[in-house]
């Protein structure tokens, strides 16, 4: 996950690209100073903003490597203050000035009216309305951090929970451990419901139905485009995933001893059922016992000309008392000092996460530095996850273990197929579980005053297939960090998987020359890497996202390529 410490959750917010249309010789006199204005604001706005971004990004990672309540005091200080300078009515109505005015040519003043008009719009509430989000956030956010499950007489960390419910077969001590984990669920869920209603009644007062459907419109995404997406792919991967589901679940009454209507979630091996559960015989662990997961990682990027070694050296990737047990990349000056914090196990998992993470680094530190600091973001917020997801996939490729940690060719085709399916459970798995964190938001912020523990688990029967423990009646929505920490976000991660499949189908036909899209590593083609940096990393926010997509590919973003890969 991208994390970046800005105005809510993501960086600069946009609505739609503004067009500005010029005639004649006193609209040419008018364009140059509109431009002038734009270039003074700008300039004005940067002396105040890029000292405290750095000061805001360092604040919030300091927390989260600490969980020390005085960290997070700190970080909403800064976040409050960050707020302040944005909901300024003076600038706001200067930028409306020369909004309206019209007439800025050059592309990248015009791109920065977009992306700032916005950022201040998103703004134009009461700060104090803004502080008490950001002061209820930090709150839960440090609940989470701290928040340890207690079973069989032991607290747990989440990695300890996960290790449980991968490897026990106990039906008895997967539940106690599954119950437990859902506690911090009870912990939050008030205060989660009163951040809503806060994030509602800060969206209204701009003119939005909700704060779902604000997070979406600016951030460049139509809501109705979204949820027909949704429904598309909910169509596409329904068939498949349920057949996926039968055998599961026919592997799970062997391993647990229990009939299949018998199943319930906590037999998934997971506290969500949100990652395949390890029904191939290839145990990708093994691979990793042992291994050094911070120098594979290192290694690999080198190997595509995108060295992350000063990034690894200012990164948290081991876990500690306190720290944030989840994982994330934040960009802490937009010049170069860029860190992830990681929770490390010599395990597949982690392989994953950590080139998952690196894929996040190494998209924010190869933004052209040349760009202004407003568009020196990411295109979008699924654009980043797209690289991150593609580069994580390799964990449990036959092609990359073979490329990176030796494994024999014998030994590489043995697992290749197992290795393949996996893969491919894992994205239906995903996919299904997106869908539930979507339309549960969607709805949420449409009406946090319904059940919303009866909405849960509507919808994870729906599109799960998993059963309801019978009388269960718990706030186990409240247990997922991300619908308190990284509101309205999670579609992201879905788009992202279309376009991760898009651009790697097009790497291998385009830059690598190569008709075989089944065993790519892309280890050691520093080609690959330079197509990235020129075409996706460099442009920054410098062009709308699918305009990004079209000019790296050839194409806007289609589900086509992900059907491909992991449907048909």
């Amino acid at each position: 996950m991208k994390k970046e410490t800005v105005i809510f959750y993501t960086a600069f917010l946009i609505i739609f690209t503004i067009a500005f249309m010029s005639c004649g010789k006193k609209q040419e006199t008018g364009s140059l100073d509109s431009e002038k204005q734009m270039t003074e604001f700008v300039k004005n706005l940067e002396t105040k903003t890029i000292p405290l971004f750095k000061e805001m990004s360092l604040a919030y990672w300091n927390a989260a490597v600490s969980g020390k309540e005085e960290d997070f005091k700190k970080n909403a200080d800064l976040q409050n203050k960050w707020g302040a300078i944005f909901a300024s009515k003076d600038d706001f109505a200067k930028l409306k000035k020369i909004k309206e005015a019209g007439g800025i040519k050059d592309e990248i003043l015009n791109r920065e009216l977009t992306v700032l008009y916005n950022a201040y719009l998103g703004n134009q509430v009461d700060t104090a309305k803004i502080n008490a989000i950001n002061n209820m956030q930090n709150q839960i956010e440090q609940k989470y951090g701290n928040f340890r499950a207690e079973a069989g007489g032991n607290k747990l960390t989440d990695n300890q929970v996960e290790e449980k419910l991968t490897k026990t077969t106990d039906s008895k001590e997967l539940k106690e451990v599954w119950n437990a984990q859902k506690k911090i669920g009870i912990v939050v869920a008030d205060d989660l419901k009163k951040l809503v209603k806060m994030r509602n009644e800060l969206a209204k007062e701009l003119g939005f139905k909700n704060y779902h459907e604000m997070s979406l419109k600016l951030s460049e995404e139509d809501p109705a485009d979204i949820s027909k997406l949704f429904d598309e792919l909910d169509a596409l991967t329904k068939d498949a995933f349920a057949k996926e589901k039968a055998n599961v679940d026919a592997f799970y009454e062997k391993r647990y001893g229990v009939k299949k209507e018998e199943l319930m979630p906590w037999h998934y091996q997971n506290r969500f059922f949100q990652e395949a559960p390890k029904i191939y015989k290839v145990d990708y662990d093994d691979f990793y016992k042992g291994k050094k997961i911070d120098e594979l990682t290192v290694n690999f990027y080198k190997g595509l000309n995108l060295p992350i070694d000063d990034m690894i050296k200012n990164s948290d990737l081991f876990e500690k008392p306190g720290k944030n047990q989840h994982a994330f990349c934040t960009d802490i000056d937009k010049k170069g000092d860029v860190r992830v914090l990681c929770n490390i196990v010599p395990n597949e998992k982690w392989m994953n996460t950590m080139l998952h993470e690196f894929g996040h680094a190494v998209y924010s530190k190869n933004i052209d530095p040349k760009l202004p600091f407003f568009l020196r973001s990411e295109a979008q917020t699924f654009c980043t996850e797209a690289i991150a997801m593609m580069f994580g996939r390799f964990s449990s490729s036959a092609a990359w273990l073979k490329d990176n940690l030796g494994i024999k060719e014998d030994e590489a085709k043995k697992v290749a197929d197992d290795g393949f399916n996996a893969l491919r459970l894992q994205e239906l798995v995903f996919s299904r579980w997106a869908q539930v964190m979507y339309r549960f938001e969607k709805s949420l912020y449409d009406n946090p005053d319904q059940d919303l523990n009866k909405l849960w688990w509507d919808l994870v029967e729906k599109y799960q297939l998993l059963k309801k423990p019978e009388g269960r009646n718990e706030p186990d929505w409240a247990s997922k960090i991300h619908i308190a920490t990284a509101p309205c976000y999670y579609h992201n991660y879905l788009m992202g998987e279309l376009l991760a499949s898009q651009l790697y189908y097009y790497i291998t036909k385009n830059v690598l020359k190569s008709e075989d899209y089944k065993n790519q590593s892309f280890s050691n083609k520093p080609e690959v890497g330079k197509y990235l940096t020129d075409k996706v990393f460099g442009v920054g926010m410098k062009y709308f996202w699918n305009d990004m997509i079209e000019k790296a590919t050839g194409e806007k973003l289609t589900a086509k390529y992900y059907a491909q890969q992991f449907v048909k």
